[in-house]
């Protein structure tokens, strides 16, 4: 056969390849003899399982006794100290007589200077700091160092964006960087590479050759490590990093950032130094605008002060009001925002005072829309601004297609940016938000009307920040914003060098306590909590590498690490509780004991009859309006409400079954706005001005006694309404003497069951027994139960205590790891003896979404039949997070759908049946069909204008959906390639390939 010609541009490039490698293998033996460099299988034998080391149990080991010094400085906004590992001794830092491997072009602050005196002396450091402060020095340094000294440096970020923003500002720094996100790859051969922390975990996971090379880690944004979803990430990463291998963490200020720097200093036997600084350059000054109110009123000086004074001004001066909402999609439709809002005055005043530029959040995206274009009259550039504005406009949308140029989102958004207007959140296609970055870091965007994520990462500060709302809705609740989220937010304000102080502006709608607006305002910043969790591909990832225990990452993780440190702590506590129960000593004690365990035998009889009578069949009939009813929730007890109505809805928690909810008025205490978490009781003293009824919805399980009173009430519950009702509910408990008569089960409500005729006989004889009771008849009965109750709450407190002690010492997690690995056997991922199985194999490729579902999918062969689009359209389900409107599937694709529910369905039958507890029905419905439609028209070559049509969904959310589901299709071919299935792969690589194109993958700017 004759040889193919030889293309010799390939060979060029396979040269250069070859050269790079053999440059790096030169390197390599250079660090080796150096004693610099450390092999991986070295590393992972240190961590070799033993023969005492059982599948699901962990030897118990002591805290470690981590030594902290307090190192001197020369500044008292810097503290540095440095955690030192049992058996280590205190060496001094000692200045480097060799030349800097890196000169500022400015001053630098005492808290960098100590930064870079821990890098000189080749020791790990934490370095908490507030935003803006200046924390990439730091890291610059220490890239600077190790390519001075020959060594690779890794730099990691949170997010793609970041890592690209990143990679640009350091390449034009440095020129050797490289980037590695996944998306995408930029010479990764570079001394310095700039990746994504999941990228480095993957590499730790596979024990890249690249690691060997690698002499400092910088772990920017350190604090996301408190991240829900993927603060694991970064654990699993720091434990498996070599120990070689010096590491600077760059966080925000951390209240417990010598606690982490202790972890860090136990799991890597080296010593770790924390320089913290609370020292703000441009300090700050916060108002609160009152909403309709006369103005702002300055609430904390720039010394910090609290005004109680001017926040009670604030306060008198409130009136609740609520600003028009409206979008870019509304635009469309000819719709928008009408009227002078409140954020119109506060921009106003704003401007007026020479404040801008200005950063306001929000956290509604379409509420950020809506307050750009509401600015309809105001324009921030000068003539030459906007044509500045408009040349980076073009610039960055010239690379896209005339189609896409001509989207609604693109077109929309350039006239408000032409006056000095942005808005920057998750629904605006990536182009624009990193457009709308770059021009604000220009100062070409005056105002900018941003979500929470862009106080995230790239330091982008402007002169003032406004809130438009001290409330946020998270999910779960609609809740005060935390003191941490308040301040990574209002970090943003104050250029450094620009201006002498920075303005937060908080908008509040209801009045609030000054306690309140002292937590967010003037309170500490969250604490760097572990999120440590398994997952079934940490678990096989892990089982794969060799020698690697899963269970010394569970016993190493910062989680562990917390729970060692609280012990001593409740050892002392343990002990007070202990001397607090001997100081009890009565002779009375063994009657009281006696007594009291009837009188809990008595309440436990009353639950099991209010149970019954809670019934549905027995309570309806007696669900009329006025009645009085007993409610309680959880340690909340409303005593005695009003029923004012009750109907029959959906169980949320399942849709086949429906529960009776009843409408309550019910106390509640004033807190300015209704608060239910604050019961305000008919008690005795209980002042009716900090009282206030309210309409409470409450589940028949939340009843805990039925009336036979019925009272009139008021046909509407305004405050005239709540008035009366206050005065009828005095009235009648004056009446009865406090004493609510009950309905009999019985003879009321004829519930004559054998098992309630039980009850109420047990009732009535424990009744009679306490009655008569000769401690009962004692003079100083009263005085005595208080005494004794006094010492059962100590033993309560005493046993808590203990069983929190029993479970911190308890190595977490091992009885999870346990379920898993048994859930894994029962599916076929593992053998008896843990090794994995090709299924195993399989579901270690996949990290991006449902490993299990993925792979139950691939080996039951339901891509098989399935084409390209339809493929990609239902792996679309395991990446797309966002609420919508449910789309309409066409038959096909509907089975798909099916199929993927079965599958889930299985797992989540199995995973219940080793205890691995899934709620079916949640478990099967997070898989979201909402963009499945429009991911088939996409792979199928429709263009973006035609699929933005045909949904409600966010621009930038299609684009992120499509994004992350390239990356899925990416672990998909591995997935296949690891089934030797190569008409599989050629299915993915050809979803991949017919989805990457035009505006959803467009290059970013920063790159």
């Amino acid at each position: 056969m004759e040889a193919a010609p030889v293309d010799p541009m390939k060979k060029l490039e396979e040269d250069k390849k070859r050269q790079a490698r053999d440059q790096t293998k030169n390197l390599l033996a250079n660090m080796k003899r150096d004693g610099g460099g450390v092999h991986f299988d070295e590393f992972t034998a240190k961590r070799a399982r033993t023969e005492e080391a059982k599948e699901d149990a962990v030897v118990e080991r002591p805290m470690e006794n981590i030594v902290v010094h307090t190192i001197q400085t020369n500044s008292e906004n810097c503290t540095h100290e440095v955690a030192i590992p049992p058996n280590g001794e205190f060496t001094p830092l000692k200045e480097s007589s060799i030349e800097p491997a890196k000169y500022y072009p400015f001053q630098l602050d005492a808290f960098q200077k100590q930064a870079i005196l821990c890098i000189e002396n080749n020791e790990s450091v934490l370095v908490s700091a507030h935003t803006s402060a200046g924390k990439t020095v730091v890291a610059t340094y220490a890239i600077a160092q190790c390519l001075r000294e020959k060594q690779r440096v890794i730099y990691t970020s949170p997010i793609k964006a970041l890592s690209n923003q990143k990679y640009r500002e350091l390449e034009e720094e440095f020129k050797d960087v490289g980037l590695m996100t996944g998306d995408v790859t930029i010479n990764p051969d570079a001394s310095c590479l700039v990746m994504t922390t999941e990228i480095l975990r993957s590499m730790l996971y596979r024990g890249s050759e690249i690691i060997k090379e690698v002499g400092w880690v910088v772990y920017d944004e350190i604090h996301y490590m408190r991240d829900k979803e993927r603060g694991v990430v970064w654990e699993e990463t720091i434990i498996l990093m070599s120990n070689h291998v010096k590491q600077a963490f760059l966080s925000a200020t951390i209240p417990n950032a010598r606690e982490f720097a202790q972890w860090v200093c136990s799991l890597k036997q080296q010593p770790v130094n924390v320089v913290y600084t609370d020292y703000r350059p441009t300090p700050l000054q916060h108002f609160i605008y009152p909403v309709n109110g006369e103005g702002m009123y300055e609430v904390v000086n720039v010394k910090g002060e609290f005004r109680e004074d001017k926040f009670r001004d604030a306060m008198s001066g409130l009136a609740t009001a609520g600003d028009s909402a409206g979008s870019f999609n509304q635009r469309r439709s000819g719709k928008g925002t009408s009227g002078d809002s409140n954020v119109l005055k506060i921009i106003r005043s704003v401007a007026a005072n020479d404040g801008l530029n200005c950063i306001v959040f929000s956290f509604s995206r379409k509420e950020c829309e809506a307050y750009a274009l509401s600015l309809k009259d105001m324009d921030f550039n000068q003539p030459q601004e906007k044509l500045m504005v408009k040349s980076v406009y073009e610039s960055a949308i010239s690379q896209l297609s005339p189609e896409d140029q001509n989207l609604p989102q693109i077109t929309n958004i350039l006239p408000i940016l032409k006056r000095g207007i942005g808005v920057h959140h998750s629904g605006l296609m990536p182009i624009l938000k990193e457009t709308i970055e770059i021009l604000f870091g220009e100062g070409l965007v005056k105002v900018l009307f941003a979500t929470e994520t862009f106080s995230m990462g790239l330091n982008m500060p402007a002169r003032t920040v406004v809130f438009t709302s001290a409330r946020k809705y998270d999910g779960t609740e609609n809740r005060y914003i935390s003191s941490g989220e308040y301040i990574q937010m209002a970090g943003r304000a104050g250029r450094r060098g620009k201006d002498d102080r920075g303005t937060v502006i908080l908008m509040v709608d209801s009045a609030m306590s000054a306690v309140d607006a002292k937590q967010i305002i003037k309170g500490a910043t969250d604490p760097l909590n572990s999120q440590f969790r398994l997952t079934y591909n940490m678990v096989l990832n892990l089982m794969r590498v060799e020698g690697m225990a899963v269970s010394h990452i569970i016993s190493s993780s910062f989680h562990q690490f917390q729970s060692y440190a609280k012990i001593p702590g409740i050892d002392k506590k343990c002990a007070e509780a202990e001397k607090k129960i001997n100081s009890f000593k009565f002779p009375w004690e063994n009657e009281m004991r006696t007594y009291m365990d009837l009188v809990d035998q008595l309440a436990r009889v009353k639950q099991e009859i209010a149970k019954t009578q809670r019934e549905p069949r027995y309570i309806v009939g007696f669900l009329a309006a006025g009645r009085l009813l007993s409610i309680k929730s959880g340690d909340r007890d409303f005593k005695w409400g009003i029923l004012n109505n009750f109907k029959k809805v959906v169980n949320p928690e399942d849709k086949n079954d429906s529960i009776f909810v009843c409408d309550m008025i019910l106390a509640v205490e004033k807190n300015g706005k209704y608060d239910p978490s604050n019961p305000a009781t008919l008690l005795p003293g209980f002042d009716s001005n900090n009282r206030t009824w309210e309409r409470v919805s409450m589940t028949l399980d939340k009843i805990t006694g039925i009336s036979a009173l019925r009272l009139k009430i008021p046909e509407v519950i305004d405050d005239s309404g709540k008035r009366r009702v206050d005065d009828v509910m005095r009235s009648t408990l004056r009446r009865t003497g406090g004493e609510i008569p009950l309905l009999h089960p019985i003879d009321d409500m004829n519930i004559k069951t054998a098992e309630m005729k039980k009850l109420v006989e047990n009732e009535k004889v424990y009744k009679e027994r306490i009655e008569n009771h000769t401690i009962n008849k004692a003079a100083d009965f009263e005085d005595r139960k208080k005494q004794f109750e006094k010492k059962l709450e100590a033993i309560k407190e005493f046993n808590a205590l203990k069983a929190e002690r029993q479970s911190l010492q308890s190595t977490l997690h091992l009885e999870e790891l346990t379920n898993r690995k048994r859930v894994l056997r029962r599916l076929e991922y593992l053998n008896a003896d843990d090794s994995l199985q090709i299924k195993g194999k399989v579901a270690c490729e996949l990290s991006a979404s449902d490993e299990l579902i993925l792979t139950e999918m691939i080996l039951k062969g339901v891509f098989g039949p399935l084409d390209v689009a339809q493929t990609a359209s239902l792996l679309s389900c395991f990446v797309f997070q966002d609420n919508c409107a449910a789309p309409k599937l066409s038959a096909e694709l509907q089975t798909c759908l099916t199929e993927l529910h079965e599958q889930a369905r299985h797992v989540a039958k199995v995973s219940n049946e080793c205890k691995m507890e899934v709620i079916e029905d949640k478990y099967v419905n997070s898989f979201n069909p909402g963009l499945m439609d429009v991911v088939s028209q996409w792979v199928s070559g429709a263009s973006f204008n035609d699929i933005v049509r045909t949904t409600d969904v966010f621009e930038g959310s299609i684009i992120r959906c499509l994004r992350r589901l390239e990356e899925v299709l990416r672990e998909m071919i591995n997935a296949a390639k690891a089934l030797s299935n190569k008409e599989l792969e050629q299915k993915f690589e050809d979803a991949r390939k017919m989805l990457k194109r035009d505006i959803v993958f467009a290059a970013s700017l920063y790159l």
